[in-house]
């Protein structure tokens, strides 16, 4: 192809390509022609070949060639090479490349030019592509071109105003009073860019906005203006004078208005008058309505008003475009917690959109359908949802779960609803919830006690019709292995009952168990219940004991450790196993809970005898880690030992008052127990602020070991004030009750010993140095330690397992 064939002879030859390959070549072809034109300085042609450069630059090849001959075409007097000068500047060029600095001179030179076609090049580039340098440099040309008696030029100007302010902020002062002056233009074109302008410099100048807030009643007049004026031929937009300036003036009135209510008072009249005048039939009236619906709900506006905004937004919900339908959604769900009953009177309608079949306006609608959900209304809603959520897209199950999650729990009438509820959501969407649910669930069953009974008979038929939904699955395991006996019993007043027998119960299980979609973790809760049963049913206890120990040898390792556990309690411990494996009571208290409380100090009372209430302050103190205890100070005396506390759910105790002397060697014993003879290694537990706290044990005699908490102090400072609060937390007593004799005479001995029990250990400390107070936690995570006696009378040291919780009892020395 010959490298003089015109523009359009070339964009017909690249689109009768048949290949990629094809195109390249004749792109390839054209563009080493036009470099060789550029290097023989061919000036008949330089605008003819920078134009075929431009448009291969469209198509995403390169053009960086081109760069220095847009920069020699700027610089030339004829106009139409500045004109292909100037757009390739804008394409070629941004603000990062050095060849954009050579052509400030000619911009400056040609912002000054007689003809106003030339400034208008000159300007367009600068707000394209002009960058923070060029601003500062041309920003005085441009405040003078502002004042011009040109409307043309006023209008670049000021849009060109807009670029200079946003790259550099420090040079909006200097077009505020041009900027003021430009609304009194009746050049609409003008007005646009001042109206861009002023709201510019309101948003990023606080000092600004108070200025411009005394221009609102000359706003308010050419807004009024354009809304009853006739038929204007040169602004009528489908009826609409002037749609685009009406929206960015209800803009700057937003703006404007904002937490002032003396400017929103003088915009309120209007916004009525734009509201109930616009005809809505057209596009262009409803995006001018929507700009005045998020005005009136961005200002101070009356009452009256805002609803006057919402039945808008109602009305929009009703039109048949869905990109409409959407917004109003938007806009409605950020407003529905101000003006709630506002919004309810368009429920129907919203929950009519859930039926949309756009995704996007499903999700819409699922939020704010969610947001709108009250006491007054929670049955008739979760009808809806619920409804919904049999038939919404897959990657709405989770969120629709979710809400219908919070909001049953926060508005359920009754205890009864709320379980139905929920299973209605595992049923549909089991495999879709989060994993919060399922001990939400348990915690909540477990706390209604009156409908054990109810759930358990519902679970189990849910159970016989789908074992697909893993949670609905755990759930159902977890209570038929806590209430089987109430199964068995086949008396529920609340529903039909259903004659179980034992075979029947653990035919469900087994089937949880072998099934392929059966998780390990259900398998796990499976495996679990039928152990239950063990202690609930009577005649079918052999074959509980074979299911358990077909799993000892189960290829899951969590699977298997249970199996081998379970096994060993029908074996060695057969007598404790109805102790161990007995019904939850109702206020069920998880460890995991209890370590998640809030992290400010408590502060107990000093009295004597007087417990200290852990309920008075929120925080993160050891009691309230541990969550409601009360805590009695130890009386006076050497020994003290926490057998005076025996409480709910954790041994407690506090010394107060330590001081800590400086230097590594004075250290102090401040905790100790005795334990069976063994040995263990010495451990830092805490370190920090020249405090450290160690662990060791060391052999008291032949039948008892003392493991003693010691305190040293390594900093050039005494400390003083010094506290320590320590627990274990109790798990399951009943389980030692053989033992609990010989416990009380080892107390009254002075030395306790208890086979194959474990210590956990909790520990918070508070101390003043230098005058300044500190305190200091054990991580949960870092700091639970297990003793545990093993095979030859040896005391191990290792990482506690959160669900492997036992206690131990300890003596404090003073």
């Amino acid at each position: 192809m010959s490298p003089s064939v015109p523009l359009q002879e070339m964009i017909r030859a690249i689109r009768s390509a048949r290949t990629q390959c094809e195109e390249r070549g004749v792109i390839q072809r054209e563009c080493a022609a036009i470099r060789a034109q550029f290097r023989q300085n061919d000036n008949g042609s330089r605008s003819h070949n920078l134009a075929k450069l431009l448009y291969v630059h469209m198509l995403g090849y390169p053009a960086h060639f081109g760069q220095m001959e847009c920069v020699r075409m700027i610089a030339s007097p004829r106009y139409s090479e500045k004109r292909v000068g100037y757009l390739g500047a804008m394409m070629l060029l941004d603000e990062k490349q050095d060849a954009s600095l050579l052509i400030t001179n000619s911009i400056k030179n040609d912002l000054s030019h007689s003809n106003q076609y030339i400034q208008s090049l000159a300007l367009c580039t600068l707000a394209c592509m002009g960058s923070a340098e060029m601003c500062r440099d041309l920003a005085p040309e441009i405040d003078r071109l502002l004042r011009s008696a040109n409307s043309y030029i006023k209008k670049k100007a000021a849009l060109c105003a807009v670029h200079i302010v946003r790259k550099v902020q420090d040079l909006g002062e200097l077009f505020v009073s041009a900027a003021r002056s430009l609304l009194s233009e009746k050049n609409h074109g003008v007005l646009h860019g001042a109206v861009v302008l002023i709201t510019e410099l309101c948003e990023r100048n606080p000092e600004t906005l108070e200025r411009f807030r005394k221009t609102v009643p000359d706003l308010v007049q050419i807004m009024k203006g354009l809304v009853i004026s006739g038929y204007s031929p040169d602004h009528d937009v489908a009826g609409v004078s002037d749609p685009f300036l009406q929206v960015r003036i209800l803009r700057l009135l937003r703006v404007l208005g904002r937490n002032n209510e003396t400017a929103s008072d003088a915009m309120n009249d209007l916004l009525a008058q734009v509201a109930t005048n616009t005809d809505s039939t057209k596009t262009v009236g409803n995006a001018v309505l929507y700009e005045t619906v998020l005005t009136v709900l961005d200002i101070k506006s009356e009452s009256g008003l805002r609803v006057l905004a919402v039945n808008i937004l109602g009305r929009f919900l009703l039109n048949n475009d869905r990109n409409i339908r959407y917004i109003a959604m938007t806009s409605l769900q950020k407003i529905v917690v101000t003006d709630h009953n506002a919004v309810q009177r368009h429920r129907g309608t919203i929950v009519d959109c859930l039926k949309d079949q756009d995704a996007s306006v499903k999700r819409r609608a699922l939020e704010l359908s969610l947001a709108l959900v009250s006491a007054s209304n929670i049955r008739s809603m979760m009808k809806e949802l619920l409804v919904f959520l049999s038939s919404c897209p897959l990657e709405l199950k989770a969120q629709a779960a979710s809400g219908i999650f919070i909001a049953a729990e926060r508005y359920a009438p009754s205890q009864r609803w709320h379980i139905d509820t929920i299973l209605h959501v595992l049923t549909t969407a089991g495999g879709d919830v989060r994993d919060e649910t399922v001990p939400n669930l348990i915690q909540l069953i477990t706390n209604t006690s009156e409908l054990h009974c109810y759930t358990v008979h519902k679970l189990y038929r849910a159970l016989l019709e789908d074992i697909s939904q893993q949670s609905l699955v755990q759930v159902a395991c977890w209570c038929i292995g806590e209430y089987g006996d109430l199964l068995l019993r086949g008396e529920c007043q609340e529903t039909e009952p259903v004659q179980v027998t034992e075979d029947d119960v653990l035919d469900a299980l087994e089937t949880v168990l072998q099934s392929h979609m059966s998780s390990p973790a259900t398998r796990g809760f499976a495996l679990t219940a039928t152990m239950k049963l063990s202690t609930r049913i009577s005649d079918n206890v052999d074959r509980i004991r074979s299911i358990v120990s077909i799993y000892g040898s189960c290829i899951d390792l969590e699977l298997q450790q249970r199996a081998v556990e379970y096994n060993a309690l029908f074996k060695k411990y057969d007598h404790m196993r109805a102790a161990v494996l007995e019904r939850i009571h109702d206020q069920v208290c998880d460890l995991l809970d209890l370590l998640s409380g809030p992290q400010e100090p408590l502060q107990p009372s000093l009295a004597p005898a007087q417990p200290i209430s852990t309920t008075t302050a929120a925080g993160g103190d050891l009691l309230d880690l541990l969550g409601g205890l009360e805590l009695t100070p130890p009386s006076s005396g050497l020994i003290y030992r926490c057998t005076k506390l025996m409480l709910d759910r954790f041994y407690i105790w506090t010394q107060k008052g330590f001081i800590l002397e400086h230097n590594l060697g004075k250290s102090k014993r401040i905790i100790s127990c005795s334990r069976h003879p063994s040995t263990a290694p010495t451990v830092t537990i805490y370190e920090k602020h020249g405090v450290t706290l160690t662990l060791g044990c060391e052999q008291e005699s032949d039948s008892g070991l003392l493991a003693t908490l010691t305190a040293s102090n390594s900093s050039d400072s005494d400390i003083s004030s010094f506290t320590l609060q320590a627990a274990v937390p109790k798990v399951r007593l009943s389980v030692f009750v053989s033992e609990l004799e010989q416990i009380m005479r080892n107390i009254k001995d002075g030395s306790i010993g208890v086979d194959g029990l474990s210590l956990n250990l909790f520990l918070i400390l508070k101390y003043e140095i230098t005058g300044i107070n500190r305190e200091g936690a054990s991580t949960p995570n870092s700091l639970f330690l297990s003793f545990f006696k093993s095979g030859h009378d040896v005391l191990h040291l290792r990482s506690f397992s959160l669900f492997r919780c036992r206690t131990d009892l300890i003596e404090v020395i003073t």
